[in-house]
């Protein structure tokens, strides 16, 4: 059966629906039905004030909810399929706005925004701010808010339970870039070269190239200081291909990651065949198709 485009006006679905089995393509059948199931919670039991930001409450929400449901279903190693699609259909669909990109806490009513671009946002909040501190946070608004009229919700509510999880200035920022500001960052893997050490294991060190922008509503872009805390990981085969999973990582760790060109160090086992930055493709970046190199 096919689905609506993802658009202005759209729903969650795509053109097309893949054999679920098939380890190549998104079991893109549960992953709508997981979304329309996320409706009984976000958009039922909770009404969303009919606003900018409105539509966070009710189709970001149930991205984030069928996104879960996919990470338990296929376990965290195959999330990458899910998110580069979702930050490609965003990076595809924000080129073709006629009107203004905006913000995720003021989004209206654009497909592109809050299906696509919030599953990135609030995986990577998840991953960073830790799942289960935000799902008691998600769980304690939906308490409090649901089966109630007016004053509706506004994405104020959302933003401010995200920041009251964060644990220092790092991830406030980060908070904000991803909801008050179109954030978008360059995360490049240029070369990684990898040595055997005295005791038996791999010392591979990976040469990235990283940037972050923002930019205005009509993709207008400016440079800004990026210092974060970003995912490197070494592995056996190339994540998101095939039938990759936790069995191919060697190793995956938060390193401290800055504007321009620096070398990363890691430490694994065994020989690793590629390695990469934000290797599941967590963040908005512009080229996804760059995070990862062969190790030589």
């Amino acid at each position: 059966m096919p689905l609506k485009k993802a658009g202005r006006n759209a729903g969650a679905g795509t053109e097309s629906l893949p054999a679920n089995d098939d380890p190549e393509k998104i079991d893109y059948v549960t992953y709508v039905t997981a979304h329309e199931v996320a409706h009984q919670y976000w958009g039922h039991q909770i009404v969303s004030a009919e606003m900018q930001g409105g539509t966070l409450f009710v189709e970001t929400m149930a991205q984030y909810s069928a996104l879960m449901v996919m990470k338990q279903l296929h376990g965290e190693d195959k999330i990458r399929r899910f998110l580069k699609y979702e930050l490609d259909n965003y990076l595809r669909n924000r080129g073709g706005e006629i009107i203004e990109e905006l913000p995720l806490n003021r989004v209206e009513n654009q497909g592109y925004i809050h299906y696509r671009k919030g599953s990135l946002v609030m995986y990577l909040l998840a991953d960073r701010l830790g799942e289960d501190r935000v799902n008691a946070m998600l769980a304690g608004i939906l308490a409090a808010h649901k089966f109630k009229g007016a004053p509706y919700l506004t994405s104020t509510t959302l933003v401010d339970g995200y920041k009251s999880l964060a644990r220092n200035d790092a991830e406030r920022q980060l908070v904000s870039d991803l909801f008050k500001r179109i954030t978008l960052y360059d995360l490049k893997a240029t070369a990684a070269t990898t040595r055997k050490l005295a005791d038996g294991r791999w010392e591979t060190r990976l040469t990235v190239d990283a940037a972050k922008l923002y930019a205005d509503g009509k993709g207008v872009e400016k440079a800004a200081p990026l210092a974060d805390t970003i995912d490197v990981g070494l592995f056996t085969a190339k994540p998101g291909q095939g039938a990759f999973s936790r069995t191919d990582v060697l190793a995956m760790t938060l390193l401290p990651v800055q504007s321009g060109k620096q070398v990363l160090v890691l430490i694994s086992k065994a020989k690793p065949a590629f390695a990469g930055i934000d290797p599941y493709n967590k963040y908005v970046d512009r080229n996804s198709d760059d995070n990862l190199v062969d190790v030589s």
